[in-house]
This record gives C-alpha cells, structure tokens and sequence, in this order.
C-alpha cells in the first residue's frame, strides 16, 4: 500500500539578543539581520559588548589582544555565538563615513556566514563571502558595504 509521504518542516532559527552596553541598534533590527543571514535551524545567541569584554573574548579565544569589531564561535552547523563590540563597531563607522545600522547589518550578517561555515582567508573564499554579503544585505535595503560613497 503507497503512503503519503509527509513535507519536512523547515525548523525555525532562533536568535537571542543579549546587551552589555547601549547604543547599538534595537534588539528587533538586530535579530532580523541574523534571521536573514541564518540557515534553517540556526540557534544563536548575539550579544553586543564593550571594548573590555571583546578584548577579554579575543585573548581568550583567537589568542589575539585587541577588541575587534565581530567574533563568531561555531558549535556546529548554524549554532553558535556571535559577539559584536559596539564601541569599535560605532567609531568604525564614524571613521569610515558609514551609517551606523548599516555598519551593524553588514557586521551581523558577515558573523552568521561564519557560523555558516563560510571563511575569507584565501581570496577565493573571500569573493565568494562578499557576493553572499552583498546580496543578503541588499535584500536587507542596504547598499554595497565594500563601496566607498
């Protein structure tokens, strides 16, 4: 007897904002970014910190002692935690003449590629990352983040 064969569902991603300091943009616009950028199921937690705790994490983890703008730890497919440093993120866009969200959505959607295994070590890779971001964030309704306006 033939049986119906049942669509698999699509798990939802999810992601949990967490702040340690203020000014970045809400919560709601930050877990949009990373919804977009996320593969099904994805399970990530985004928070955003100080100079202090990202150089912390840094040191810690990459074994490197400065706050960089992004970090991402993968455990496994799409899980994972990224952690955004929101005073360097804020005087990066000051210095680059960039809009603050638009700094931050590209920052965010750059740490969900690397939870999605993606890399930009070797030259190949890296294209291959910016095409992703580009087009993410376009859908997003931002421009081109490796444009200078």
């Amino acid at each position: 007897m033939r049986t119906r064969s049942t669509p698999k569902r699509r798990r939802r991603s999810s992601v949990a904002v967490q702040r340690a300091v203020l000014g970045a943009p809400a919560a709601a616009r930050l877990r949009a970014w990373a919804l977009a950028a996320a593969r099904p199921g994805a399970e990530v937690t985004l928070r955003v910190v100080g100079v202090a705790e990202a150089r912390r994490l840094n040191r810690a983890f990459r074994k490197r002692d400065y706050a960089p703008n992004v970090l991402s730890f993968s455990y496994g497919p799409g899980q994972g935690d990224l952690v955004l440093c929101h005073p360097v993120i804020a005087r990066e866009a000051r210095q680059w003449g960039k809009d603050l969200s638009a700094h931050y959505a590209h920052l965010v959607v750059h740490g969900m590629l690397h939870l999605r295994g993606l890399a930009h070590a070797r030259a190949a890779d890296a294209r291959r990352m910016e095409r992703a971001e580009i087009a993410l964030l376009g859908r997003l309704g931002f421009g081109d983040p490796y444009t200078v306006e």
